[in-house]
C-alpha cells in the first residue's frame, strides 16, 4: 500500500455510500436478469480497486472457480424499489468459463 502520508486527510462519506460487505456476495446478473456468478471479493491495487473477483460456475460450492474481472465491465446500482443493489454484466455464460481463472497468490 506503500508509505502513508506525512498528515492525515479525512473524507465525508454520505449515506448512499455502498461498502465492501454490500459488494461481497452481490450476484451479477447479465442483462436479460440472468444470474451468471457472484462477486467473492475486491482486489486493491496502487490504492484503487483494481478487480472484481468473481465466482463462475459449479453447484452448491462444487466445481466453482474464480476470475478477476474489471470494475469497469460491471455496473452496480440500488434498486431503490427494492432497497437492495444490483451488479449487471454484459457477458454471457460461455466468456465466464473461458476467461483465465484466478487463483489467490500463496
Amino acid at each position: 500500500m506503500g508509505a502513508a502520508p506525512a498528515e492525515a486527510k479525512f473524507s465525508t462519506v454520505g449515506k448512499n455510500e455502498m461498502f465492501s460487505p454490500k459488494v461481497k456476495g452481490l450476484n451479477i446478473t447479465k442483462q436479460a436478469n440472468e444470474n451468471v456468478g457472484e462477486i467473492t471479493d475486491i482486489a486493491i491495487k496502487n490504492e484503487k480497486i483494481d478487480a472484481l473477483i468473481r465466482s463462475v460456475g459449479g453447484l452448491l460450492g462444487m466445481g466453482e472457480r474464480y476470475v478477476a474481472v474489471s470494475p469497469a465491465s460491471v455496473v452496480i446500482t440500488h434498486d431503490t424499489k427494492a432497497d437492495k443493489w444490483v451488479a449487471k454484466m454484459n457477458t454471457t455464460k460461455d466468456a465466464l468459463k473461458a476467461a483465465p481463472e484466478f487463483k489467490y497468490p500463496k
